[in-house]
């Protein structure tokens, strides 16, 4: 994410920070590798720049997420960190994860990650980039984003929400773990000290998040399987919205505790 908003010349230091816990495929959980979570991000701010707040900067940037997970699959062949490792980060215990940090190493599959990572921050770039300045699709009318719409009733600013918007659907409507909540860790992390951040997995506001979360979605994590299906596109996407769709998730991800 750092790379890509210096690319565009738009520095983000805060907003950069608090996506840390979304490493390691939401906060350890092995989904969609952070530099999803992060790129997607990083669209959304680009967006923002461009089209200000409301409906057709959400969309845009929702549409240059989808081109974002097409892209990185191609590169990684996988999107979930637990494939792309082949490790399992969330565990029980500090011994088994330092187990886990030492077979990391020892198997070299923190050079693939580098690897990964300086490749794809040019990939991401030059992908949203080429998503915002072609022709525009008309948004649907509000709301187009659940994750968007999330970070509305949390009461972030309108570039955090524009931030936020294409990491609906799973990120760019691939099906993946909830884009919601994925954005709730996010803007956990905008408000949280310096100490709490440095936590990373830790974070006790964060992890009641993804409490609430399990218990309103029936224990899914992927959008997919909790929604029962993946979204054709934007306008899909947002029809499900009007009509109500994961009101409840999002009321319960909004609250604060």
């Amino acid at each position: 994410m750092g790379v890509v908003d210096r690319s565009f010349d738009h520095p983000l230091k805060v907003e950069e920070c608090a996506v840390a816990p979304l490493a390691g495929g939401l906060m350890g959980n092995g989904y969609q590798c952070g530099m999803l979570w992060g790129g997607a991000l990083a669209a959304g701010a680009q967006a923002y720049q461009l089209y200000g707040s409301g409906p057709q900067a959400e969309a845009e940037a929702l549409i240059a997420s989808q081109r974002l997970v097409k892209s990185f699959r191609a590169r990684a062949k996988e999107i979930n960190c637990a494939e792309i490792t082949e490790m399992e980060w969330k565990t029980t215990s500090k011994r088994k994860m330092a187990t886990q940090v030492i077979k990391y190493f020892v198997k070299g599959r923190f050079v693939g990650c580098f690897r990964l990572a300086a490749d794809y921050a040019q990939i991401a770039f030059d992908e949203i980039d080429a998503a915002l300045t072609e022709k525009h699709i008309e948004a649907p009318s509000s709301p187009t984003s659940c994750a968007a719409m999330l970070a509305k009733k949390m009461g972030v600013s309108d570039m955090h929400v524009v931030m936020a918007a294409g990491l609906a659907g799973g990120i760019g409507l691939s099906g993946g773990a909830c884009g919601a909540l994925g954005a709730a860790i996010w803007i956990v992390g905008l408000n949280s000290s310096k100490e709490a951040l440095g936590k990373l997995y830790e974070n006790p506001q964060a992890l009641a998040a993804i409490d609430r979360y399990l218990k309103s979605a029936d224990y899914e994590f992927e959008c997919a399987q909790v929604v029962g299906r993946k979204f054709e596109n934007v306008a899909d996407h947002a029809s499900y919205l009007r009509d109500g769709g994961c009101s409840k998730i999002i009321e319960v991800l909004a609250t604060h505790e």
